[in-house]
């Protein structure tokens, strides 16, 4: 998905068609759009002729796309759960894996990679009605293996945005709430989290269209992609104007929320109250 947005943005750049981007590769323009949408491995010397035909002549600049295209063909460690984990959300996952900056607005859970394992269960569990324990427990153990970015070298920089109703949405009884606010706590005070709620007492707000998180990829210069989940499926933008339109979203709630060290203090409140 790297790779092939940063494909498809080149191209377009260029007004070059996905019919004669494919031609100079010698395939169909179903394939240049697989490419696009990361859902094929990379041939290096594909990329390097579609580079040629884009105009990208500088020779450190392609050896980077071509280093890319090797990342892209080896499996991430999310593969393990292809069983439980649809091709729409393996795109996200290594998205987010690849990510330098996750900003994310939630009005329904709390954020994936802020939840607790006891709260994942339950909300897993409430989403999935009818399905083994055994599924349950792979879809819980991939939420906590996504949160181990949080704890790598390269570990993003997260700046989210919690409605109130998040908070006061009982998900597997008191004593898992109770766990999950001390833990919203804990990594409120962590360097690289941002955490803010959006109080009950704002009223309307720049989140009317829902919950959606923006991913930016410093390391590649690459252009930012804003997800928006679905029930059976999800949205990946990553055009200008709609990157664009949720980032000025994005620092409106910043803006209109509790600054983080009220937010903190909302949450001890109600910590403190169950």
């Amino acid at each position: 998905m790297l790779l092939g947005s940063q494909l498809r943005r080149l191209r377009e750049a260029r007004g070059i068609t996905r019919d004669e981007a494919g031609y100079v590769i010698r395939a169909s323009e179903a394939r240049i759009s697989r490419m696009e949408l990361g859902q094929t491995s990379f041939k290096t010397r594909d990329v390097e002729d579609l580079l040629t035909l884009y105009g990208i002549t500088d020779e450190a600049q392609r050896g980077a796309f071509v280093d890319l295209a090797r990342d892209a063909n080896l499996a991430g460690w999310w593969h393990r759960y292809s069983d439980v984990l649809p091709n729409w959300a393996a795109t996200y996952v290594g998205l987010e894996g690849a990510a330098s900056l996750v900003r994310a607005y939630e009005v329904q859970f709390v954020h994936g990679l802020l939840q607790t394992e006891a709260y994942a269960h339950a909300v897993i569990s409430r989403g999935m009605k009818g399905a083994s324990a055994a599924d349950i427990d792979r879809h819980v153990a991939l939420r906590m293996e996504r949160q181990k970015i949080l704890l790598s070298e390269n570990t993003p920089t997260l700046r989210i945005v919690l409605d109130e109703a998040v908070l006061h949405r009982a998900c597997g009884g008191s004593d898992v709430m109770r766990g999950q606010l001390q833990h919203l706590i804990e990594l409120s005070e962590s360097s690289n989290v941002l955490l803010q709620i959006m109080p009950f007492s704002f009223g309307g707000h720049a989140g009317e269209s829902g919950a959606f998180t923006i991913l930016s990829f410093l390391e590649y210069d690459l252009l930012d992609v804003v997800y928006v989940e679905q029930l059976t499926s999800a949205l990946y933008l990553d055009r200008r104007e709609d990157v664009a339109r949720y980032a000025r979203a994005m620092e409106e709630l910043q803006q209109e929320s509790l600054r983080p060290d009220d937010s903190r203090t909302l949450l001890r409140e109600l910590l403190h109250r169950l």
